[in-house]
């Protein structure tokens, strides 16, 4: 069991293969729980179905990014906009922490950088206003410079004090930059936690080092 505080980067951490991803698919209704159960804000969504998890707060930003090839900027953040009134506008943090969106709104998501549609897939996740943001790899396959930017981004969500954010991560650095606190998975099981301040200090690199 773990909790993932408002206000606060809890950081998940761990080998390939050995849960993380499927892990975030049960938080999130893709893959169903074959045992325990998973409170959020007052209820209980263990058997909840994926649009009904969105509806109560939980943005989520896959590992492969997944946005729409075909639809613009615009029109893949207007998508994260699903759960919101009809007329809702894409607010505007989301071109304050990722500019080139704004620059590239009638560009199609296909046609973007992988780093830019990083930032397209969290700004997506954004734009309903999430009280849980979950990322998986954020990081994969994206230059250093956005790297910085994602990072930045992820700190100041944080540090607003309306949402928690859960960040699977593999890239060691960017995890110790930004956890509050740590969990580092094997086999399924959560094998070590603890405040983020002392990740270097217990040698959790060790324990994800491939």
């Amino acid at each position: 069991s773990f909790d993932v505080p408002v206000g606060q980067v809890t950081t998940l951490l761990g080998r390939n293969g050995v849960g993380k991803t499927t892990l975030l698919k049960t938080l999130m209704g893709l893959v169903p729980a074959a045992s325990g159960s998973i409170p959020f804000d007052g209820q209980d969504i263990t058997r909840a179905p994926s649009y009904r998890r969105v509806a109560a707060g939980i943005g989520f930003v896959p590992q492969a990014r997944e946005i729409f090839p075909r639809l613009t900027v615009e029109e893949n953040l207007l998508m994260g906009l699903a759960t919101r009134p009809r007329g809702s506008a894409i607010p505007p943090r989301i071109f304050d922490m990722f500019p080139v969106l704004k620059q590239m709104m009638n560009r199609r998501g296909g046609d973007l950088s992988g780093g830019q549609q990083q930032q397209l897939a969290i700004g997506r996740a954004l734009a309903f206003g999430p009280k849980l943001l979950i990322l998986d790899e954020p990081t994969e396959g994206i230059q250093p410079s956005i790297i910085k930017d994602i990072e930045r981004a992820i700190r100041s969500l944080a540090e607003t004090g309306e949402m928690a954010i859960l960040l699977v991560e593999q890239y060691y650095d960017f995890a110790r930059a930004l956890a509050d606190q740590y969990l580092v998975m094997e086999r399924g099981e959560i094998i070590a936690r603890g405040p983020g301040s002392e990740m270097a200090a217990r040698g959790i690199r060790r324990l994800v080092a491939i």
